[in-house]
Order: C-alpha cells, then structure tokens, then sequence
C-alpha cells in the first residue's frame, strides 16, 4: 500500500518515529508525509518545522495558504502531490468540517485513491455552510475516520457519519526516548505543566494551589504563549518566588524537562467551545515514569486511568490535596511511576499506535466505495 499522510502537527519532529514505525511494516511500501514548513498556532505564533532525518519515508515540505486559521487553511500544492505520488490511499490529519480536508480529499478521490481523515472534535456543533455541507459531503465519500477520543467518535455518529470509525490517539509517545530517568531529590518538590498558556488549560488552578502547599513546593511552567497575565496573578497570590518560567521547549527538550520532575499536572478546564482531546503531555510523562495529576476534561480520565490521580476541574484545593500526596509519600510516587510507565508502553507506545492506524487503514481501503 502506498500511503500519502498530510499532517500541520508533523512540524514536531518528536512525532516523525512513528511514521517510521509504519513505513516498516509489511503491507506499506511506501509512505510520504507532507508537512508544512510552518504552522501558526492562534495565540503562540510561527511554529517551523523542526529538523528531522527520516528513516524509510519521504518527507516533502508544502507551502499552506491562510496558514493559521484552522477552518480556512489549505495547502494548494497537495493535489499536485497526489498526482505525482498516486497514493493508494491517502490520510488527512484534519477535521471534517475545514476547508483543508475537503479540499485535498476531492483531489484524492479524484485520482483514485481512498481517503481517511482525523477527528478531534468532542464537543458537538452545527456549523454555518460551507462547513456544515464540507461535513455532509465528507460523511459519504470518506473511507473512514480516526476519532482521538471516544467522545469525538460519538459526535461523528450523531452528525450521520455511518462509515468506519476507530478511535486511535494522533500520535503515541517514542518509549525509548521517553523513558524512566532520575528525578531530583526533594525538597524542593517539582510540579510541572508542559503546554500551552492559556486559561483552558488551568494555569490559575496550579497558582492557586501553591497557596494550599508547603514552601518547598516548586511550580515549573513550560510552553507557548503570553505569560504576562500569568506573572501578574502570580505576583498577587504571592507566589511567584516559587515558579519557574521556562518558556516555549522545542520537542526534543522535552525528555530533559521531565526527568527534573515530580509530577506532572494537566490541570485543564472545559469551556463552551474546548474540552482536553486527549492531553498528549500526559502518556508522554507517563512513559518518562514520572506521576500525572490530571482534572476529569474531557478525555483526561481516560488516558490516565488507574496510573495516576484525577481531580474535579477548577477545584484547586483539589488539586492541592492530590499534589501533596504524592509530596508525602515517595512509596506512592514510585507505585504511580511504575504505573504509568506501563500503561504508556502497553497502551500509547508509537509502535502500537502505528500497528493500529496501519490496521484500520487495511480494512477501509478493502472495500469497495463509490469515487466522489
């Protein structure tokens, strides 16, 4: 099977091991992925594509046209590519509803090749047209979807999308580079946050609850965005002696910034428009062997299950009582380590999520479907 895999999050280059992981299996005889150069992400800015060396794919950058705006966004050259690749079937890293997904799938059908696209979308919303039509086209003229978290499958169900859906996370976590190493000996105790800077995901819970921690509490906070808002609260809830601001961390950092860890928190908050999809910082910390503490948003229970704690989003005192726990006790931390460790090599390892898009993607392409 010749695949062609078009994805914005491929400028991460911690994600390329699992496109190698699928171009080794059997049944792939070739895989390009197409990337593009950059991203802008709304809020954080330009994201370039990271430098990665690929192992038994091709990988081709493509120039995106309204690069930033996720409903609008295309890359004009992709169907140039399809032509001159002819792709058995080719995969789309989008969601039903954007412009980019219809856009590239008609060139896909067009030339024969069939299609399945990626779903993240888990709350439920009826969009104006020309979104709502890109959807009910899609609806009977996809292979298939990948859903990243069951509540994203049973949005596809009730917008009438009737074809194969299988929920599989967008990405797993490389367990060989991400793996157990060291922490530091506390005190200080080391909470760390790895993500975006922004209310969703629960900044103000993990300043409020250093205030219900000891003073050999750490708070160290990395990723993308303004953090003015966030120094100034810090500086009111008087504990901003006790944080850390790390700034935006390229993905091959990341391993280091976890090893200094003792838990890592996902305190995210569910909004009217966004709930946690899935909180990839979690398996990836998990398979680090380091403890999570995540709220119950969305998909967050799910990917922590019994290897770590959960608590009710927006409770900080919560969430102070979960961290201070495991501050306690270094018995627990290393009984949630081990835990966590094996759930993400069992359930999240790159390996086993490429066996599975590979899989599902074996299945959809065997039957038979009337071309666009």
């Amino acid at each position: 099977m010749r695949v062609l895999l078009f994805s914005k999050a491929a400028v991460r280059a911690v994600y390329h091991k699992q496109y190698e992981h699928i171009a080794s299996h059997p049944v792939i005889h070739e895989l390009l992925v197409a990337v593009p150069p950059y991203w802008r992400e709304p809020r954080v800015g330009k994201v370039p594509l990271e430098t990665v060396q690929p192992q038994g794919y091709r990988l081709v950058a493509t120039p995106l046209r309204w690069n930033g705006h996720y409903h609008l966004y295309y890359a004009p050259q992709l169907p140039r590519l399809i032509r001159q690749f002819r792709p058995d079937l080719v995969h789309l890293d989008e969601e039903v509803y954007n412009f980019a997904t219809f856009h590239a799938a008609l060139a896909a059908r067009w030339y024969g090749a069939k299609v399945v696209a990626f779903c993240w979308q888990n709350i439920y919303r009826r969009y104006p047209p020309p979104f709502r039509w890109f959807e009910q086209i899609l609806a009977r003229h996809l292979q298939g979807v990948i859903a990243g978290n069951e509540e994203a499958r049973l949005v596809l169900q009730r917008k009438g999308f009737s074809l194969p859906v299988e929920v599989i996370p967008q990405y797993g976590v490389d367990v060989e580079r991400f793996k157990p190493g060291t922490p530091p000996t506390p005190p200080p105790f080391h909470i760390g946050f790895l993500g975006r800077l922004v209310p969703a995901k629960g900044i103000d819970l993990l300043l409020e609850s250093l205030q219900h921690l000891p003073e050999w509490c750490e708070l160290w906070l990395a990723g993308e965005g303004e953090d003015t808002v966030w120094r100034t609260m810090a500086e009111r809830l008087r504990v901003a002696e006790r944080v850390r601001w790390l700034g935006a961390l390229p993905s091959t950092h990341v391993v280091d910034f976890l090893h200094q860890l003792h838990v890592l928190v996902l305190p995210s908050r569910t909004t009217a428009r966004w709930k946690e999809q899935f909180g990839r910082v979690l398996v990836e910390a998990m398979a680090c062997g380091v403890p999570v503490v995540g709220s119950n948003s969305g998909e967050i229970p799910r990917v922590i299950g019994e290897a770590g704690l959960v608590f009710s989003e927006g409770n900080a005192e919560e969430l102070a009582r979960g961290i201070l726990s495991l501050a306690e006790s270094p018995e627990r931390r290393q009984q949630l380590a081990h835990a966590a460790r094996q759930r993400a090599v069992t359930h999240f390892s790159m390996e086993q999520i490429a066996l599975r898009y590979v899989r599902f993607w074996q299945d959809v392409a065997s039957v038979e479907h009337n071309p666009c």
